[in-house]
C-alpha cells in the first residue's frame, strides 16, 4: 500500500515467515513479508550451479505429521518421492528399508564392536521405544491444518481417541530430555561406540530427539525438483492469496511503541501486528523500548538478557561437488541421502575437549597446530552425504552427479581464522581433505572425476540467513534453554514481552526443524486472527 501500513508484517522469509504470511494473507489480512535476501526460504532453498542442482540447507523433509496436512489444507500439489536412508561405517552400508532395518543397524554395530553386544542390545531397545513414542506424537494429521468445524468426524473417530495416548507419551518423553552423550556414557562404555551412535548430533542434543532420527529416516521425503519447491509453493499461494513480499530488504529498527519497522534505507513500515520469523537476538538488539510501560520494559529486559546470554546451535560446513561420473555409479553404492563414518574410531575429544582449548589459546596456537587437529577431525568425523539425482535425475546434467557433503562445524573457530587473515587457505584445505577421506573409503571415483567444487561455512551460513553463530537449528542445547521446549505448550512459544509482536520459527522453539518451522508459523498466525475476531 501506498501508505505502507499494514495489519500485519512478517519479517524473515524462511519456511515460517512463508507460513505465517500465506495463512494470514488466505484470510484476507493486509501482509507484508520482509526478507533480507534475494531469495526465500532460508535454509528450505535449492539453487543451480552450471547445470548442477543443489540444496542450500536442508537434504530432505519429513512429514510429522504437519507438511503433508499443511500442503492439503492450502491446496498445494507438490509432487515429492521418498527420500530413503543409507547408514555407513567404513566398508560397511545399510539401506534402511522398514522397521525391521533396525535389526540390521544393530548387527552393523555389533560387527564393528563385539565386546558391546549387551550394550548394543540395550541402545536399540531405547530406539524401538522411542519410535514407538514417535508414532504416537506424530500419529495423526496435525490439528492446527484441520477445519475443526467443518470435520467433525476428524475430531471424534482420531483426535479424541489420540489425546489420551498423545498426553501420556509425552510425558514420557519430557523423561528423555538428559543429554544424549550422558545416556549414552551411563549405558556404554566403548567411548568409540559412543561416537559412532551421535557424532553427528549436535551437542547436548536430548536423548529423545537424538534417538528418534531412526523413525524420521523412514519418514524422509523429497520434493522432485528439490527442497526449495516447498517454499517456491508458499511464496505461489502468498501471491495467489495477494499478500505483498518484499526481499532484499533488511529491518533495522523496531518501535513498538508507535507500531512501525524501519529498513536499511530509512523506509518506514505500519502495523498492527508483527511476527518475527527472523534470527531472535536481532529482534531484542533492535526493538526500541524506551517509550513502553516501565512493566513491559522490565519484561523485555530480562528476556533479552537471557535471549542475548544463549548460543546459537552448532553450524555446518558443507562441500558442493560437480562430479563427471553417473548417478548409477554412486546409486550402487548408497542411497541419496547417506550418512557415513570412514572410521570406527569416532572423534574422542577431538571436537570438543581439544577444539575447546584450541579456540580458548588461539593466540599461542601455530596455524600447523590448527592443521594438524583439523586432519584428525576430519578423518574421524562422521558426513552427511547428499546426492540429489538420486531422488530426482533431473537434478544433474546427464552423466554426471551433483553431490553434497556436510558435517557439524563450529562457528567460533572459522570466525577466529577468518580474524586471523587465513580462511580461503583453512576453508580449501578443508576441501581437499573431506575428498581425500571420502576417495579413499567409500567413494573412490572421486580422486579423478571432480569437475567443480565450492564450499560454505559457518560465517557463509550466518552472512546468508543472519542466524547467530551461523546456528542451523536455532539454539545450543542448554538446561535453562531461552526458549519453549516443551510440546504440549507448543503454542506459547510464539509470544514475546512486546505487545502485538509475536515470535516463529527455528528460534521460537527448541529443537527446531522445518516442521516445527512451519508450526509456530502457523501458530503465530492462528493468534493474529484469533485477536482480530
Amino acid at each position: 500500500m501506498s501508505d505502507n501500513s499494514y495489519d500485519t508484517i512478517v519479517v524473515g522469509g524462511g519456511i515460517a515467515g512463508l507460513t505465517a504470511t500465506t495463512y494470514l494473507a488466505r484470510e484476507g489480512q493486509n501482509v507484508l513479508l520482509i526478507e533480507k535476501n534475494r531469495e526465500l526460504g532460508g535454509l528450505v532453498n535449492s539453487f543451480t550451479r552450471n547445470g548442477f542442482h543443489f540444496d542450500a540447507g536442508v537434504r530432505a523433509l519429513e512429514d510429522a505429521g504437519i507438511i503433508f496436512p499443511m500442503l492439503k489444507d492450502l491446496n498445494i500439489e507438490l509432487e515429492v518421492v521418498k527420500s530413503p536412508v543409507s547408514l555407513g561405517v567404513e566398508n560397511k552400508i545399510l539401506n534402511i528399508k522398514n522397521i525391521d532395518s533396525l535389526k540390521d543397524y544393530k548387527q552393523l554395530l555389533k560387527k564393528f564392536y563385539p565386546e558391546s553386544e549387551k550394550e548394543i542390545d540395550e541402545v536399540v531397545k531405547t530406539i524401538r521405544k522411542i519410535m514407538k513414542y514417535m508414532d504416537v506424537l506424530y500419529g495423526i494429521e496435525n490439528p492446527l491444518f484441520k477445519d475443526l468445524k467443518r470435520d467433525t468426524s476428524f475430531i471424534f473417530k482420531k483426535l479424541l481417541p489420540w489425546m489420551p495416548r498423545f498426553l501420556f507419551t509425552v510425558g514420557k518423553i519430557n523423561r528423555m530430555q538428559v543429554p544424549v552423550e550422558d545416556y549414552l556414557n551411563s549405558v556404554v562404555k566403548n567411548p568409540s561406540l559412543r561416537d559412532i551412535i551421535a557424532q553427528h548430533f549436535f551437542k547436548n542434543t536430548p536423548t529423545f530427539f537424538a534417538l528418534s532420527y531412526f523413525s524420521l529416516y523412514l519418514d524422509y521425503f523429497y520434493p522432485k525438483g528439490g527442497v526449495g519447491k516447498l517454499a517456491d509453493a508458499l511464496y505461489g499461494k502468498i501471491i495467489e492469496f495477494g499478500g505483498e513480499i518484499k526481499t532484499a530488504t533488511s529491518v533495522t529498527a523496531i518501535s513498538p511503541d508507535n507500531k512501525t519497522v524501519v529498513d536499511e534505507k530509512g523506509n518506514t513500515y505500519n502495523y498492527k501486528n508483527l511476527i518475527w520469523a527472523a534470527d531472535l537476538k536481532t529482534l531484542y538488539r533492535i526493538a526500541e523500548t524506551e517509550k513502553l510501560s516501565e512493566e513491559i520494559k522490565s519484561n523485555f529486559e530480562e528476556r533479552k538478557a537471557k535471549i542475548l546470554s544463549s548460543k546459537g546451535g552448532e553450524s555446518v560446513f558443507t562441500l558442493f561437488l560437480q562430479v563427471d561420473e553417473p548417478l548409477e555409479t554412486f546409486g550402487k553404492i548408497a542411497n541419496g541421502h547417506f550418512f557415513y563414518t570412514p572410521s570406527r574410531q569416532g572423534l574422542g575429544e577431538t571436537h570438543r575437549k581439544e577444539l575447546y582449548e584450541l579456540l580458548d589459546n588461539f593466540s599461542n596456537v601455530s596455524k600447523q597446530q590448527i592443521l594438524d587437529w583439523l586432519n584428525k577431525f576430519i578423518t574421524l568425523n562422521t558426513f552427511e552425504i547428499s546426492i540429489p539425482g538420486l531422488r530426482d535425475k533431473e537434478l544433474a546434467p546427464p552423466g554426471k552427479t551433483g553431490m553434497i557433503i556436510s558435517f557439524l562445524a563450529d562457528y567460533e573457530l572459522f570466525k577466529k581464522i577468518n580474524e586471523a587473515g587465513w580462511l580461503e587457505e583453512f576453508n580449501s584445505g578443508i576441501e581437499e581433505l573431506v575428498l581425500k577421506v571420502i576417495s579413499e573409503s567409500v567413494f573412490p571415483m572421486l580422486k579423478d572425476k571432480v569437475i567443480g567444487r565450492f564450499s560454505f561455512s559457518p560465517l557463509s551460513y550466518h552472512n546468508r540467513t543472519a542466524s547467530s553463530e551461523g546456528a542451523i537449528v536455532g539454539w545450543e542445547f542448554q538446561k535453562d534453554m531461552p526458549v519453549i521446549n516443551k510440546i504440549q505448550i507448543a503454542d506459547r512459544s510464539v509470544y514475546t514481552p512486546l505487545p502485538d509482536v509475536y515470535q516463529a520459527g527455528q528460534w521460537a522453539y527448541s529443537p527446531a526443524g522445518v516442521p516445527m518451522s512451519i508450526l509456530t508459523g502457523k501458530i503465530a498466525a492462528n493468534k493474529i486472527l484469533k485477536s482480530k475476531k
